[in-house]
């Protein structure tokens, strides 16, 4: 193929992709402007039925309890992005030989409490602001400064183990969920009185499952090399 088919070829696909987005812009700026002035909200319904949500904060039982399936999907969007940055190769290695003296200072101070924080999180999102994605991204983030001081995990852990973590809140939400299934004849509909109980153990398998997936995609790819 000459230079001047090439161009041309490149001008094409600039041309589609510029009127596929044209589209896009369209379509977004048409739902925008047709939505209701004043939006009928759930927040009633929502109300009404919060003695049986097992919870007492909104918020946990829309995401636990009455949407369950787009929590569900989203721990199965953060696996999918993390095999997408897998597939990329091994992590770099970036070990730190003598990190600084403030950095472990820092970590050895703000590591605990952050573990403390999100294990507070987890607990208060029953009642109030908090849960499984927050508590998460806490733990994440004290992962992550480990990371950066150079603490990695051993070579027998990276393995299946780390895998085994990885699955664990998506398990446990499919898991209660075919339980359910197989007991009631209704995918993650919580009986009476064992909602709570079973929205904090889908939360606590999530929240392990959400820190070390967002701390092994700060790492830009497959951990193993590093050790």
């Amino acid at each position: 193929m000459s230079v001047a088919d090439r161009n041309r070829l490149s001008l094409v696909f600039r041309l589609v992709l510029l009127l596929l987005l044209l589209v896009l812009a369209g379509g977004l700026a048409y739902v925008v402007l047709s939505l209701p002035g004043q939006a009928v909200g759930l927040s009633e319904r929502v109300a009404a039925s919060m003695e049986t949500s097992g919870v007492s904060n909104p918020v946990t039982a829309v995401l636990l309890n009455f949407r369950g399936y787009d929590t569900l999907l989203e721990m199965a969007v953060l696996l999918v992005a993390l095999q997408g940055v897998w597939s990329l190769g091994s992590a770099a290695v970036h070990r730190r030989v003598d990190p600084e003296p403030v950095l472990l200072f820092l970590v050895g101070v703000l590591v605990p409490m952050m573990m403390l924080m999100a294990g507070y999180l987890l607990w208060a999102g029953a009642a109030a602001p908090g849960g499984a994605f927050q508590a998460g991204s806490v733990l994440a983030a004290a992962v992550i400064l480990l990371l950066l001081a150079s603490k990695y995990l051993p070579v027998r852990l990276s393995g299946w183990p780390l895998r085994v973590v990885l699955v664990l809140g998506l398990g446990a939400f499919v898991a209660v969920g075919a339980t359910l299934l197989s007991a009631n004849g209704a995918f993650l509909q919580y009986p009476n009185g064992l909602a709570g109980g079973l929205i904090l153990f889908i939360e606590a398998a999530a929240t392990l499952s959400i820190g070390v997936t967002l701390a092994a995609l700060f790492l830009g790819g497959k951990p193993g090399s590093q050790q």
